[in-house]
């Protein structure tokens, strides 16, 4: 789907096969394909998982989303120095 350098410089990737799994989840995702990208390059905040070093999650708040769920999550992972999205959705809260 596409490669992009996030914030710290590091390149993510989505693939078809990530990207098919989001939508079929998280369909309301579908239509935020510039989003995902945005939240990469400049999120809002970038969190690591407890039971994971390799695992981030990154947020982006959505100001103008009329759902309460407004901030979208990434969750990214890293291997052999590369990342990858896992999925994406919608939470109210920052974790």
């Amino acid at each position: 789907m596409f490669k992009v350098k996030d914030k710290t410089n590091r390149e993510i990737r989505l693939t078809k096969e990530r990207w098919s799994h989001i939508n079929e989840e998280h369909p309301e995702i579908a239509q935020h394909i510039e989003d995902i990208k945005e939240t990469l390059k400049t999120p809002f905040k970038i969190i690591s998982y407890n039971d994971d070093e390799n695992v981030k999650y990154y947020y982006k708040y959505l100001k103008n989303r009329k759902p309460t769920a407004k901030y979208l999550l990434l969750i990214v992972k890293y291997l052999n120095g590369e990342g990858f999205i896992i999925t994406a959705y919608f939470v109210k809260n920052i974790k």
